[in-house]
């Protein structure tokens, strides 16, 4: 597909769309079907192509959002080349965090609009399923306010769920691991709660910046075959253990699992809970904000709507 993708949408080509056209400048990345275009106004736009189907999804739920300005807008189709074109935005907090940490205030814009994408993607059946900083796009602003624009991206893994599924009911692997919620770790049935997990993760690698992610586990290189369990082990060290509840949503194989990652713990880590970090970075209200997001058990989170209201978004 990628090959195809480059012969196709070379530099200088011009297509037409449904409202436009755009010529197309350069592609963001070598290992991405997503190019830089500019339209007719010389307007920067970005031009995404995906397999017919995942475009269809997509574009699905950019119909919903329309007008929604705290997710990024679709602004055109160009059915000939299976693609959509989408608002161009700056840059992306993963990039924008390794060059400077984010104040309290961008932190909580971040929060603010990430949150009401969510709100309005769970209420219409929706989880976003890969909430991470480099998800989240921005313009840059002025000396006064730091973003000008912020916006959630990427809505290709964008799923619809049964809220009757139960919780046994297996699910397909989501996320980045180290921004995937405990009950998608494991493998159990997921929904809207676990796009609040990961945006508690996503919030605190932005506290902190640098690309450091609280999940990541120590002298643990990515492709190992039980990276996955290791984060695990970094989630419970921070926020377990788990409750007894847990056991209503967790069979056997499951519970050995966690139980694995809790003696692990004990006999070689020491807990680090996250309730009690006292960081210079993380203010005492920021800590208790993310900590509501950070339940073990996804019924315990609140829900996009309820954190909205939140007083810490407020201050």
């Amino acid at each position: 597909m990628t090959g195809e993708v480059a012969a196709t949408l070379a530099v200088g080509r011009r297509l037409r769309g449904k409202v436009g056209s755009y010529k197309v400048l350069e592609q963001f990345t070598k290992d991405r079907d997503v190019w830089k275009a500019i339209n007719e106004n010389a307007r920067q736009v970005v031009i995404k192509r995906a397999p017919p189907h995942l475009l269809s999804n997509e574009r699905e739920i950019l119909e919903i959002v329309q007008n929604h300005i705290c997710v990024r807008q679709m602004i055109d189709i160009i059915e000939s080349h299976s693609s959509l074109v989408l608002e161009y935005l700056d840059d992306n907090l993963l990039d924008v965090c390794s060059r400077k940490r984010l104040e309290g205030s961008d932190v909580k814009v971040v929060a603010r609009t990430v949150l009401e994408a969510l709100a309005v993607l769970h209420e219409n059946g929706f989880v976003h399923t890969d909430i991470k900083p480099d998800n989240v796009l921005i313009n840059h602003g002025n000396d006064a306010t730091r973003f000008s624009r912020v916006a959630l991206g990427d809505c290709g893994d964008v799923y619809r769920f049964n809220p009757n599924a139960g919780p046994l009911e297996e699910s397909h692997v989501i996320s980045a691991a180290i921004f995937r919620s405990p009950e998608a770790q494991l493998n159990l049935r997921w929904g809207p709660p676990t796009d609040i997990w990961s945006l508690g993760a996503t919030l605190i690698s932005l506290i902190f910046g640098g690309n450091w992610h609280i999940f990541s586990p120590a002298n643990v290189p990515f492709d190992d075959e039980h990276y996955g369990f290791w984060v695990l082990v970094e989630q419970v060290r921070r926020f377990g253990p788990f409750n007894d509840s847990f056991e209503e949503i967790a069979d056997a194989e499951r519970l050995a699992i966690c139980t694995g990652a809790i003696v692990y713990i004990q006999e070689n880590q020491k807990w680090l809970p996250f309730s009690m970090s006292e960081d210079d970075e993380l203010a005492r209200p920021d800590r208790d904000f993310i900590a509501k997001m950070m339940k073990l058990d996804p019924r315990d989170r609140p829900t996009a709507r309820e954190l909205l209201q939140d007083a810490w978004l407020k201050l």
